[in-house]
Parts: structure tokens; sequence; C-alpha cells
């Protein structure tokens, strides 16, 4: 009796022969440390395909542990986003810059890309921002009323959602991006105490947090046409005089007068230079060190003469232009031209560019405008 009640318990407690199944390697016969140190190295491009090896290859195509092994390599691509208004629609437009190859040549050809819509209608006046693979699109105004919603696009799988609000609405505000952080200025009319506490904010992605930053009243109730960062400061340019605000210091100041005078429209930074167009339309960039604005040489053949109305920005080092031509449209439409330009400072301290491509990226309606442009890494 004791004999069988001890072989009986005996067998209940016997492991299982079985082992639990293994879940399936990305590549087979490689540790999926190995496997994922390669596979960060494959081009963007190439992804879509690599999602149709494997459940496993797909599930890591759109993790965020992809991209961090991206990072850590020193493997992200740079691409570009541009936000279009069309006529007679409520919604702006978010499109990606893919190449693509052509038949027969085979030659590579740029074209933009359309991305899932904005889910709030009829925003205008908003400002941009990107961190890391987000892009956010923050304020703006509803029917002529400023708001205070934020939201973020997820570049790695082109999906929509809601950030935290800020603490006060905000149209054409300036922004900009220190430490992985957003620092946002002005757009508000400082008519109350919490408008005036909070005229300039900033946003951390990593608590979720909007907080306040410190601002002199003689800086504030300003509207912003144009921001860009320097050194670490947010330069935001006003209808009249420009400020700057130093993130390590917490200091804000004036934007010098050869600077302020000479900036217009959307600029961009490259290597401690200030890019954007002149009166004539033409690309100057502002040495910060030399304190002086210079031409950018070697771009009178191949640009439009008037580029006023361009957008510029930094993509990977390489200054990339973004205008509209209405002189390819027929008639029924316009093109949205793209031109990626190698920027440099020769011995005597001239800037010269070298146009890599230039090219129609898409043809668009009438009235059509460019409302901002970003470059992302991923």
């Amino acid at each position: 009796m004791s004999t069988s009640t001890t072989a009986t318990a005996t067998a209940t407690v016997k492991p299982s022969a079985t082992s639990p199944p293994q879940p399936p390697q990305l590549i087979p016969s490689l540790p999926d440390d190995v496997a994922l140190n390669i596979i960060a190295r494959i081009p963007r491009c190439h992804h879509p395909t690599l999602s149709l090896v494997s459940k496993p290859m797909k599930s890591l195509i759109s993790s965020p542990v992809l991209y961090t092994a991206r990072s850590l390599l020193n493997a992200p691509e740079h691409f570009l986003y541009i936000t279009l208004r069309l006529p007679h629609s409520p919604f702006l437009r978010f499109y990606a810059l893919h190449q693509i190859s052509t038949q027969p040549n085979n030659n590579p050809k740029n074209i933009l890309v359309p991305l899932p819509h904005f889910p709030s209608p009829s925003l205008v006046a908003s400002t941009f921002a990107a961190i890391g693979p987000r892009i956010y699109v923050i304020g703006g105004s509803v029917q002529d009323i400023p708001s205070s919603h934020v939201w973020s696009l997820d570049c790695r799988t082109h999906t929509w959602e809601a950030a935290p609000n800020m603490r006060v609405s905000r149209e054409l505000a300036a922004a900009g991006v220190v430490d992985d952080k957003i620092y946002v200025i002005g757009g508000c009319v400082v008519d109350n105490w919490a408008r005036s506490k909070n005229w300039a904010e900033v946003y951390d992605p990593k608590t979720g947090k909007w907080n306040s930053v410190p601002s002199p009243i003689e800086v504030r109730d300003k509207w912003m046409h144009a921001s860009a960062v320097i050194d670490g400061k947010v330069y935001a340019m006003g209808d009249r005089n420009g400020v700057c605000y130093e993130v390590k210091s917490g200091s804000w100041g004036a934007v010098e007068t050869d600077l302020d005078n000479g900036w217009r429209g959307r600029a961009c930074v490259i290597d401690g230079v200030l890019f954007c167009y002149d009166y004539l339309g033409k690309i100057r960039g502002f040495d910060v060190k030399e304190g002086i604005w210079k031409e950018l040489k070697g771009l009178d053949k191949v640009l439009p003469k008037f580029l006023c109305g361009a957008t510029m920005v930094n993509l990977g080092g390489k200054l990339m232009v973004v205008w509209e031509s209405k002189d390819g449209g027929g008639g029924k439409g316009m093109e949205i031209w793209c031109a990626e330009i190698e920027v440099k400072k020769d011995e005597a301290g001239d800037l010269w560019g070298k146009i890599e491509w230039s090219d129609v990226v898409l043809t668009v309606p009438l009235r059509t405008f460019i409302a901002n442009c970003l470059a992302v890494a991923l």
C-alpha cells in the first residue's frame, strides 16, 4: 500500500520528456543577437521585402528594438517628410520621400509617397518638430481658434497618436529641439497669468510632460514666422526683432541685428551655418562664428533664379531645398521640386554648394502650398 502510494506520487512529479517549443529564430542557425546585428545594417528600403520572410522578421521590422540597434550601430538613414496643404481639403497631407528604380535603364528616381491622413481636420498655422523616429504637430488653429493639442507620427510604422496637450493654446509658434526635448516659444497672446507664465514651454518625451520655461516680460507677446537651433540656442524670429533662448544657462537675449535683418522664411542649420534665401531668392548662409552672411556659390545654373517661399532642411548633413513651381503643371496643376545639395566651406571661408540631384517629386493641384518639411533618422 505504502509502496503503491509512493510510486504514484513519484509518477506525478516526474518531469515531462517533451520540452516547450522554442520560438523560431530570425535567421536559422544564427543566434538572434547576431541576426539582429546583421538585419540592422540592411537599408530601410528593403524592409518591406524582409517583413515577408517570416512572422518573427515581420515583427522585428516594426519593433523599436531594430531602430535602437540601428542607432547603436550608427546606421540610421535620414528621410525627408513633407507636409502639404491641398486646396479643398480640410486635412494636412503628409508625404515621405522615397527613391525607386525605373525601367528600362533602372536609374533611381525620387518621389513623394502619401502617408495616412492626419487625424485633425482644419488645423492651420501649426508648429512641427522631430525627435528620433517621431514627428510632432504642435498646436495650430481650428476655425481661427488656437489649439493646445499635439499629435505624433511614428515614422517607423506611419501611425498617428495623440500626444500630451500643451499648457497653452498656440498658433504660429516657434519650436526647436535641444537634448531630445522640444522647446516651444510664443504663438499666444499673454492676456492672463497662465499664458504669461507658459509663454514658453518644454516637452520631454521620456516623461510625457510639458513644463513652463521662465521668460522675461520683455520678450513676450510675439508671433513667430521662423525658428532654428544653433549651438544649443533656440532662435525664434518674430515680426519685430527675434529672441534667442540658451537652454543650458536658461538665459534670453535678442538676435543680433545682421542675422535678424537677413533671415527670410524657413531656414536650416548645417555645421553652424544658418541657410535661408534673401530678398532676391538666392540661398545665403549666416556664419555664426564670423557673424556675416555669405552667398552659397555654385548653384546659379541649376536652381531657379527666384527661390522665395522655398523650404530648407538639414538631411543628414546635406541641404535639402523644396519649392513649388507652376511652370510644368500645364495650367492644371503645379509641381513640387526637391534638390539635395552638398555644402562646404573652402579655405577662404566661402560657402559652396554642389547639387547631387534635382527633380520633380510630385504634381499637385494649383493653390497647394508646402506647410513644412522635416528630416527623420530611422
